[in-house]
């Protein structure tokens, strides 16, 4: 199959076509011409929009299915369907599965189920077997069978001793540790943000010290053994920020994220007890919200995530005190960060879901330049997009963002010699 991007914009630093609008060529899973004209061959298709925009194929540094284990919640392969939807040609898989990601095998079991898929995984193992934060899994037998990087997902390592073992043995292999910050004695059983909001629905809050006083101690073990990468998934207060940015300034090896969710929701959101803002960490004040967003346009925040967490209706639709947290966002992470941060800022945006996913988990930089392997997400900027729950394709339905118009539209994904167009968004057509 031949198709041509026509009169799109490039959005790739690395080439040398960086915000041309140019007609591109690919064939045979690689770009093969970047020019002005289109060639004269009828079994070309053309794939053409009034704002046609590409850059090379996105990253989701977080995200959760279900399978194996959690199948009525999310598969593999619905997953993975999501991730094509939502632009996402690589998807880091973090263990909320039974058993969780702990040896060798299940790594393999979850890239041979994957296989051939137009969006390539990436799995993560845990960081202690069976994430029980008491022994460490076989970190180095599951990097050789895959596993790109460790976590215990959003499982807190009370044990110090073992976070700290844990970090000698990363820095020994050369791999990147991916520590959720969270204090479980400061934020069990709590629902929501510590706040006025919290007071004032009569929920019990967690504080945003129970993220700070973890990310404190994780930087003091870093400091300890300062060769250790450590990757922060989502921060979600203003005092993070100020403690990411000293560690850094301190040339600690530390990277860190935010979800879409963090920059479009406050703490106000709780107000009609709908469990789908339920999330961990939990959504903050809107002060919180202003410094996430003004710390992705300042670098200080390096990626972006989905943190895409499906639910079952058992799991969602119940007492907001016992209902789990977590949303689906795959689908809708683009448009929600693209509607916070602004057209002006889209390369900004970009560096969160391409870039620099990229450097943190040290893959092999790809570029829309000829005769490189076609890696390649195409997507509007300015169209708008409303995701409903006939365009869902997962198997939950546990999102916030239903019939919200938000700005910003994935039109498809070119990757391991396919491609995918969403049905939404403006069809191909073949040259005639």
């Amino acid at each position: 199959m031949k198709l041509i991007l026509q009169q799109a914009k490039i959005y790739d630093t690395r080439s040398p076509y960086h915000l041309k609008k140019k007609n591109i060529l690919v064939e045979s899973g690689r770009i093969t011409s970047i020019s002005d004209n289109i060639p004269p061959d009828k079994k070309v298709t053309v794939i053409k929009s009034d704002n046609l925009c590409v850059s090379p194929g996105w990253i989701d540094m977080q995200s959760v299915f279900g399978e194996p284990g959690f199948e009525q919640k999310e598969t593999l392969t619905s997953g993975l369907q999501c991730a094509a939807a939502g632009g996402f040609t690589a998807v880091c898989l973090h263990s909320n599965t039974y058993p969780p990601v702990h040896n060798r095998p299940t790594v393999e079991f979850i890239l041979h189920q994957s296989k051939d898929h137009i969006v390539n995984v990436l799995p993560i193992g845990t960081i202690s077997y069976q994430q029980k934060g008491e022994e460490l899994s076989e970190m180095y037998d599951m990097k050789l069978g895959g596993a790109i990087a460790f976590s215990d997902y959003k499982n807190d390592i009370k044990n110090t001793h073992l976070l700290l073992r844990a970090m000698l043995y990363a820095q020994n292999i050369d791999a990147l540790l991916i520590i959720h910050c969270n204090d479980y004695y400061l934020s069990a059983h709590g629902q929501m943000n510590e706040s006025e909001t919290s007071a004032y629905l009569g929920l019990k809050g967690i504080p945003y010290i129970a993220e700070t006083i973890y990310l404190q101690r994780v930087i003091e073990l870093m400091e300890y053994y300062p060769n250790t990468r450590v990757h922060i998934p989502v921060i979600s207060s203003k005092k993070s920020i100020e403690l990411i940015k000293r560690a850094k300034n301190k040339e600690l090896k530390i990277t860190c994220g935010t979800s879409t969710n963090h920059l479009y929701f406050n703490d106000t959101a709780l107000t009609e007890f709908d469990t789908n803002f339920k999330l961990t960490p939990v959504i903050r004040t809107e002060e919180d919200r202003k410094s996430l967003i003004k710390a992705v346009l300042n670098r200080t925040i390096d990626v972006l995530v989905s943190d895409h967490q499906p639910q079952d209706v058992e799991s969602k639709n119940i007492e907001f005190d016992f209902a789990e947290s977590g949303i689906i966002n795959l689908q809708t992470a683009f448009p929600v960060a693209n509607t916070i941060l602004g057209d002006e800022n889209i390369n900004v945006l970009l560096d969160a879901f391409v870039f620099q996913p990229r450097k943190i988990l040290q893959l092999p930089s790809n570029s829309i330049k000829e005769n490189e392997a076609a890696n390649i997400t195409i997507f509007d900027n300015k169209q708008t997009f409303t995701f409903t729950k006939e365009k869902n394709l997962s198997i939950s339905n546990n999102s916030p963002f239903f019939n919200t118009e938000l700005k910003g539209t994935v039109i498809g994904i070119i990757n391991n010699h396919q491609h995918l167009l969403n049905e939404t968004t403006i069809p191909s057509k073949s040259l005639s």
